[in-house]
């Protein structure tokens, strides 16, 4: 009976001790989930991606003040100003003192200034804008393209009947085929006045009549190859100002691409290294709750 009553309080002191230590581990599985669940929520607000929980089904955006408009955006429109390059910094600094590297201002702020930096650069290289820099500023502005405007002003262009025949005139003028028919020709009157009508014809040697009509017909052709030519050059003048507009915008599209490059690089870095940071403290807590848990057996 002793024996039996001894067995059964070292029974229930087993049963008490694992329930003990069952209790223990669940406080303290429950402890290392909201842990990790509130650091999760907060690796998630550092990259821009509200991650709710699963008992939250819903969370306000976030939003923040711009420093130089003390207008409200969403978060993800967020561009610090410590990312920014130096020039358009400088830039936003002389019409705002208040900025300084811990303020931040929106994207669609930012990308203003940088067609204000533009048109400021402009201007220090080439002097007064003329037209040619406002049309690819505001291309620029507005996303177009210039190559489609050249393609437009051809088939824009009509022609009288003069300027067409004229082109005609000039392209077959300046061809072999004009030269060898031309020559065909002037064989085919020789042969006529001296063989055929032997000396007497209606054009005999020195052939009057065929250098009348030479001088004629070249008195005429050199006006009309001018005026052919004077049409090309000024379709080669408009091609030239469409490409300098095109390596101009080129030129100012790969500066705003170099600019945006080191922006994103220079965010997504400290971004990572937040996270990184996160993920580190999350590891420790872990680590140290399970040695804990280790040294509780």
């Amino acid at each position: 009976m002793i024996l039996s009553l001894f067995g059964l309080k070292n029974e229930l002191l087993l049963r008490y001790k694992s329930l003990s230590y069952n209790i223990s581990v669940t406080k303290h599985l429950s402890q290392i989930k909201k842990t990790r669940n509130a650091k999760r929520t907060r690796l998630n607000h550092v990259v821009g991606q509200v991650g709710p929980l699963k008992n939250n089904k819903s969370l306000p955006m976030k939003t923040f003040i711009s420093a130089i408009s003390q207008k409200e955006y969403p978060i993800s429109e967020q561009a610090p100003a410590k990312t920014i390059r130096k020039s358009i910094y400088d830039l936003i600094k002389k019409e705002h003192p208040i900025l300084s590297n811990k303020s931040t201002i929106s994207v669609s702020e930012l990308n203003q200034y940088r067609q204000k930096y533009l048109s400021e650069y402009l201007i220090r290289e080439v002097g007064e804008l003329t037209t040619l820099e406002e049309d690819v500023l505001q291309t620029i502005h507005n996303e177009k393209t210039i190559s489609t405007k050249r393609d437009v002003l051809e088939e824009q262009e009509n022609n009288t009947v003069g300027q067409r025949l004229a082109d005609k005139v000039a392209s077959f003028g300046g061809s072999w085929k004009f030269i060898i028919l031309f020559g065909i020709f002037i064989l085919i009157w020789m042969m006529i006045n001296i063989i055929f009508l032997f000396n007497k014809g209606f054009d005999p040697y020195p052939f009057i009549l065929l250098n009348l009509i030479l001088s004629c017909l070249a008195a005429l052709q050199a006006p009309v190859i001018m005026m052919s030519q004077n049409r090309q050059e000024e379709k080669d003048r408009d091609r030239a100002k469409q490409d300098y507009m095109i390596n101009l915008k080129s030129e100012l599209e790969i500066r705003i691409l170099h600019e945006k490059i080191d922006h994103l690089i220079i965010h997504q870095q400290q971004e990572l290294l937040t996270i990184q940071q996160i993920q580190i403290e999350m590891m420790d807590d872990i680590m140290a709750q399970i040695k804990e848990l280790h040294n509780n057996k």
